[in-house]
Protein backbone atom coordinates (compact mmCIF):
# COMPACT_ATOMS: atom_id res chain seq x y z
CA UNK A 1 0.00 0.00 0.00
CA UNK A 2 1.16 3.45 -0.95
CA UNK A 3 2.95 5.86 2.23
CA UNK A 4 1.70 8.70 3.12
CA UNK A 5 3.11 11.96 1.50
CA UNK A 6 2.73 15.75 2.54
CA UNK A 7 1.51 18.02 0.22
CA UNK A 8 1.65 21.53 -0.03
CA UNK A 9 -1.32 23.56 -2.27
CA UNK A 10 0.01 27.21 -2.46
CA UNK A 11 -1.41 30.14 -4.29
CA UNK A 12 0.84 33.31 -5.00
CA UNK A 13 -0.13 36.99 -6.93
CA UNK A 14 1.79 36.71 -10.25
CA UNK A 15 2.93 39.84 -9.92
CA UNK A 16 5.47 40.86 -8.79
CA UNK A 17 7.31 37.84 -9.78
CA UNK A 18 9.81 37.65 -7.06
CA UNK A 19 7.96 36.14 -4.17
CA UNK A 20 7.01 33.47 -6.68
CA UNK A 21 10.39 32.63 -7.68
CA UNK A 22 11.43 32.96 -3.76
CA UNK A 23 9.00 30.35 -2.55
CA UNK A 24 10.18 28.00 -5.54
CA UNK A 25 13.72 28.23 -4.98
CA UNK A 26 13.08 26.92 -1.51
CA UNK A 27 10.26 24.34 -2.50
CA UNK A 28 13.06 23.10 -5.09
CA UNK A 29 15.83 22.93 -2.31
CA UNK A 30 13.61 20.49 -0.57
CA UNK A 31 13.54 18.03 -3.40
CA UNK A 32 9.52 18.58 -3.79
CA UNK A 33 7.49 16.17 -6.53
CA UNK A 34 5.20 19.11 -8.85
CA UNK A 35 1.91 17.28 -8.87
CA UNK A 36 0.61 20.29 -10.70
CA UNK A 37 0.39 23.88 -10.73
CA UNK A 38 0.51 25.14 -7.25
CA UNK A 39 0.62 21.53 -5.49
CA UNK A 40 3.85 20.19 -4.52
CA UNK A 41 4.75 16.53 -1.98
CA UNK A 42 7.72 15.44 -0.03
CA UNK A 43 7.20 11.71 1.43
CA UNK A 44 5.94 12.13 5.31
CA UNK A 45 8.34 12.07 7.98
CA UNK A 46 8.36 14.79 11.17
CA UNK A 47 11.22 16.78 9.15
CA UNK A 48 9.89 17.33 5.76
CA UNK A 49 6.02 18.01 7.65
CA UNK A 50 8.19 21.02 9.64
CA UNK A 51 9.86 22.01 6.35
CA UNK A 52 6.30 21.85 4.61
CA UNK A 53 4.73 23.49 7.22
CA UNK A 54 7.94 26.29 7.00
CA UNK A 55 7.27 26.79 3.22
CA UNK A 56 3.75 27.30 3.81
CA UNK A 57 4.17 30.02 6.46
CA UNK A 58 6.92 31.90 3.81
CA UNK A 59 4.09 32.34 1.18
CA UNK A 60 1.57 33.81 3.20
CA UNK A 61 4.23 36.08 4.42
CA UNK A 62 4.68 36.67 0.74
CA UNK A 63 1.09 37.41 0.02
CA UNK A 64 -0.72 34.33 -0.54
CA UNK A 65 -2.53 31.62 0.64
CA UNK A 66 -0.88 28.08 1.30
CA UNK A 67 -2.43 24.70 3.19
CA UNK A 68 -0.69 21.53 4.28
CA UNK A 69 -2.05 18.14 3.92
CA UNK A 70 -1.39 14.35 4.40
CA UNK A 71 -2.39 12.20 2.15
CA UNK A 72 -1.83 8.52 0.17
CA UNK A 73 -2.41 8.40 -3.16
CA UNK A 74 -4.94 6.08 -4.29
CA UNK A 75 -2.24 3.44 -6.15
CA UNK A 76 1.00 2.34 -5.92
CA UNK A 77 1.30 3.27 -9.38
CA UNK A 78 0.93 6.87 -8.69
CA UNK A 79 3.54 6.51 -5.93
CA UNK A 80 5.92 5.10 -8.15
CA UNK A 81 5.29 8.16 -10.55
CA UNK A 82 5.90 10.27 -8.05
CA UNK A 83 8.93 8.41 -6.89
CA UNK A 84 10.22 8.10 -10.33
CA UNK A 85 10.09 11.55 -10.79
CA UNK A 86 12.00 12.27 -7.93
CA UNK A 87 14.69 10.01 -8.62
CA UNK A 88 15.18 11.25 -11.95
CA UNK A 89 15.09 14.97 -10.74
CA UNK A 90 18.21 13.71 -8.11
CA UNK A 91 19.98 11.72 -10.78
CA UNK A 92 20.27 14.50 -13.15
CA UNK A 93 21.96 16.54 -10.34
CA UNK A 94 24.29 13.67 -9.35
CA UNK A 95 25.52 13.44 -12.77
CA UNK A 96 26.10 17.45 -12.77
CA UNK A 97 27.64 16.79 -9.58
CA UNK A 98 30.06 13.44 -10.74
CA UNK A 99 30.59 15.42 -14.31
CA UNK A 100 32.03 18.49 -11.73
CA UNK A 101 34.28 16.20 -10.04
CA UNK A 102 35.78 14.52 -12.89
CA UNK A 103 36.74 18.53 -14.51
CA UNK A 104 38.01 19.25 -11.51
CA UNK A 105 40.30 15.82 -11.15
CA UNK A 106 42.21 16.60 -14.24
CA UNK A 107 43.00 20.19 -12.72
CA UNK A 108 45.91 21.22 -10.94
CA UNK A 109 46.62 19.74 -7.18
CA UNK A 110 45.60 23.26 -5.67
CA UNK A 111 42.26 23.61 -7.67
CA UNK A 112 41.52 20.15 -6.35
CA UNK A 113 41.63 20.75 -2.75
CA UNK A 114 39.62 23.73 -3.22
CA UNK A 115 37.08 22.28 -5.10
CA UNK A 116 36.95 19.29 -2.29
CA UNK A 117 35.10 20.88 0.05
CA UNK A 118 32.64 22.77 -2.39
CA UNK A 119 31.72 19.28 -4.07
CA UNK A 120 31.47 17.91 -0.44
CA UNK A 121 28.91 20.54 0.40
CA UNK A 122 26.85 20.25 -2.57
CA UNK A 123 26.32 16.30 -2.37
CA UNK A 124 25.61 17.16 1.15
CA UNK A 125 22.79 19.07 -0.27
CA UNK A 126 21.66 16.75 -2.96
CA UNK A 127 21.31 14.19 -0.29
CA UNK A 128 19.07 15.99 2.05
CA UNK A 129 16.30 15.98 -0.86
CA UNK A 130 17.14 12.13 -2.17
CA UNK A 131 14.37 10.07 -0.78
CA UNK A 132 14.91 7.58 -3.96
CA UNK A 133 18.38 7.38 -4.38
CA UNK A 134 19.06 6.73 -7.92
CA UNK A 135 22.14 5.02 -9.18
CA UNK A 136 24.10 7.95 -9.93
CA UNK A 137 24.32 8.58 -6.35
CA UNK A 138 26.72 5.95 -6.19
CA UNK A 139 28.96 7.27 -9.32
CA UNK A 140 29.18 10.66 -7.60
CA UNK A 141 30.06 9.26 -4.38
CA UNK A 142 32.75 7.29 -5.86
CA UNK A 143 33.73 10.40 -7.85
CA UNK A 144 34.36 12.09 -4.71
CA UNK A 145 36.18 9.63 -3.09
CA UNK A 146 38.67 9.90 -5.90
CA UNK A 147 39.14 12.79 -5.34
CA UNK A 148 39.61 13.21 -2.02
CA UNK A 149 42.22 10.22 -2.19
CA UNK A 150 43.91 12.25 -4.45
CA UNK A 151 44.04 15.65 -1.35
CA UNK A 152 45.56 13.93 1.63
CA UNK A 153 42.96 14.03 4.94
CA UNK A 154 45.05 17.25 6.16
CA UNK A 155 44.10 18.83 2.84
CA UNK A 156 47.38 18.70 0.86
CA UNK A 157 47.09 17.15 -2.02
CA UNK A 158 49.49 13.94 -1.85
CA UNK A 159 50.99 14.82 -5.39
CA UNK A 160 52.35 17.59 -3.30
CA UNK A 161 53.63 16.31 -0.54
CA UNK A 162 57.37 15.06 -1.17
CA UNK A 163 59.08 12.58 1.42
CA UNK A 164 60.88 14.40 3.99
CA UNK A 165 65.20 13.77 4.48
CA UNK A 166 66.93 11.55 6.52
CA UNK A 167 64.06 9.04 6.13
CA UNK A 168 61.46 10.19 8.12
CA UNK A 169 57.47 10.16 7.37
CA UNK A 170 56.16 12.78 4.94
CA UNK A 171 53.46 15.47 6.23
CA UNK A 172 51.01 12.82 4.24
CA UNK A 173 51.90 10.31 6.42
CA UNK A 174 51.70 12.11 10.10
CA UNK A 175 55.18 12.64 10.29
CA UNK A 176 57.21 15.81 11.69
CA UNK A 177 57.24 19.52 9.51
Amino acid sequence: MAGEWVLLSYRLPREPSAPRVAVWRRLKRLGVAQISDGLVALPADARTREQVEWAAEDVVERGGAASVWLARPATDAQERGLATAMAAARAEEYRDLESAVRRVLSGDADERRRALTGLRRRNREISRRDFFPPPERDLAAAALRELADGVGPDGLSRSSVRPSRAGRKSRADGGAR
